[in-house]
């Protein structure tokens, strides 16, 4: 095989192996520690410093500042997360994301097998999904080290190419053609922890003298910078479509790294010879890739001290940029779920939780304005209903389609998993409630005389449906209330209550039959009064099934 053609395929299978690694480690750090990005999470508060601490926490978990910017832009668009807040989170993922240039700059190469095996075993034979995680992880990291040994050996014969040298030090004497290469270099990846890992590989090949590098450290910088402006194309993409903050979030991102690059680009020699001095001494190939490393964690921190404390101006310039006030949400169409974080099931859960309970307060809503109708004191509800119960229902199937597609990606533990299923279960009986007002509309409509808007009930039968009707209404909020709270002694109240729902349908039977032998009501609507109350059970029965959810560990808590 022609030797150029061998160093290409071994270049790319050694890419595919370090991707193939990254993203099966962050998604196995996930699992194993979903709980602990949960705790991260609720760092995001309106404290910026602890906003950066947050961002850089949640990157060294995902080992992605891309995963992180993406789910930042989701929680924004979702108005779960203010612009400031956003960016001092992005500040601080910049900075996690250089944890992956430093782990590739230890030395392993004579126990990558070993850590690869030992990843194995530990995943193969443990029964624990915990352990099962971790040893995966183990693996994946083996898998990362092995793609990194596969490039380094095939770049070794590049050296000797006096063509490739020559191209090396075009680069490395032309800063700003350096950035360019670098830039795309992570827009094809597109995944700089990749292309930085490419450029340690690059830099650690030794020049004619055995012992200086063919790049060198002022070489490989105005590459960094580029990779750095790279990498914003993520979360440019991602917020396509997005509501007005979550395209300044990507903005503020771009801004921040571009920044970075334009005021570091002319400064390349003198901040070379400061990574120099901080960072270990020896011949250049044996040290570079550290310095490489240390030269992007500097840089990421150096100008997240600069804009931190700038945050309100940074926020200014992309509202000026991209003016206007926050966009109106449809009603009709999901206000949380994001397509973007699938791949990211702590935080994807967290938006699917505050979609169901929007949802629950639409169903709170038709059931009050149905107990107005029934009661006549209202009959302008109607059309209204209609349409938020239609609204009830295309939510209810964008919410399950995503929590479907959260399945397929089968990248939930078996605790997110049983949560996400309860989920489903709560949101089946949420969905039922809306169609049970459906059903006792449609009644009313049929045997209302609809050019005068009034009900041929008695008053007496209209103030028994609203009754009913409103103590339903009662028995939901209290069962919305245990739902988000997981407070199973009031879950166990709402069961109670089944039999009490029994003894009012029965007594409300009885009542009509009184009337309808006195002439209070007719005879003939006897069949629409007892589908109206049939319907009334099964709310009343719906509402327990969520209770019931409840004291089977169903916590919405979970997800916050």
């Amino acid at each position: 095989m022609n030797s150029t053609v061998q160093i290409a395929f071994g270049l790319l299978g050694g890419l595919a192996l370090f991707l193939f690694g990254m993203n099966l480690m962050s998604e196995c750090l996930q699992k194993a520690a979903g709980e602990k990005m949960k705790a991260i999470l609720a760092l995001l508060t309106k404290n910026p410093i602890l906003g950066v601490l947050a961002g850089a926490l949640t990157t060294a978990v995902l080992q992605s500042s891309s995963a992180t910017t993406v789910m930042t832009i989701g929680f924004v668009s979702a108005g779960l997360m203010s612009l400031p807040q956003a960016i001092s989170i992005i500040l601080g993922a910049n900075i996690g994301t250089t944890m992956t240039a430093q782990i590739i700059a230890f030395k392993i190469s004579d126990y990558i097998y070993l850590i690869i095996f030992a990843g194995f075993i530990i995943s193969f034979i443990c029964k624990s999904e915990k352990v099962k995680n971790i040893g995966q992880t183990i693996f994946a990291f083996g898998v990362l080290f092995l793609g990194i040994e596969t490039m380094g050996d095939v770049m070794k014969p590049l050296a000797a190419s006096p063509v490739f040298t020559a191209m090396i030090a075009k680069v490395a004497h032309i800063p700003v053609l350096g950035v360019c290469v670098g830039t795309l270099m992570t827009l094809v990846v597109q995944s700089s922890s990749a292309t930085i890992a490419v450029l340690q590989n690059f830099a650690e090949q030794a020049g004619p003298d055995g012992t200086t590098s063919i790049l060198g450290l002022a070489g490989a910088i105005p590459i960094l910078l580029g990779d750095n402006i790279g990498t914003t194309i993520t979360a440019l993409l991602a917020s396509v479509g997005q509501s007005r903050d979550a395209k300044r979030t990507a903005l503020a991102h771009c801004m921040f790294n571009v920044s970075g690059s334009l005021i570091f680009i002319w400064f390349v020699h003198p901040y070379a010879k400061l990574i120099q001095y901080i960072s270990p001494k020896g011949a250049e190939v044996d040290v570079i890739s550290r310095q490489i490393a240390n030269a992007h964690t500097g840089f990421n921190f150096i100008m997240t001290l600069l804009w931190l404390p700038l945050i309100w101006l940074l926020v200014k310039i992309v509202m000026f940029i991209i003016p206007g006030e926050k966009d109106e949400k449809d009603a009709s169409q999901p206000m949380y779920l994001d397509n973007n974080l699938v791949n990211q099931p702590t935080a994807a859960l967290r938006l699917v939780s505050q979609e169901v309970i929007r949802l629950s307060g639409l169903v709170k809503e038709i059931i009050n304005d149905i107990s107005d109708v029934a009661g006549l004191k209202d009959w302008t509800y109607v059309e209204d209903l209609q349409s938020k119960i239609q609204v009830v229902q295309n939510l209810d199937e964008r919410i399950t389609e995503y929590l479907t597609n959260l399945f397929s990606a089968g990248v939930l533990t078996e605790e997110q998993a049983t949560q996400t299923a309860g989920i489903m279960y709560v949101l089946s009986d949420v969905n039922r409630l809306a169609l049970l007002c459906g059903d006792i509309l449609a009644v009313f409509e049929e045997e209302g005389n609809k050019s005068s808007k009034k009900s041929v009930l008695s008053k007496d039968a209209s103030r028994d449906l609203e009754k009913s009707l409103k103590l339903i209404g009662d028995m939901y909020d209290a069962s919305l209330k245990v739902m988000e709270t997981g407070d199973k002694d009031n879950a166990a109240k709402i069961i109670k209550k089944r039999d009490k729902i029994l003894e009012l349908d029965l007594k409300l039977r009885k009542d009509h039959m009184k009337r309808v032998s006195t002439g209070k009501c007719k005879a003939s609507l006897t069949s629409s009064f007892n589908k109206i109350l049939h319907s009334i059970d099964r709310m009343g029965n719906s509402c327990v099934n969520i209770a019931d959810a409840v004291m089977e560990s169903v916590d919405f808590g979970y997800f916050n």
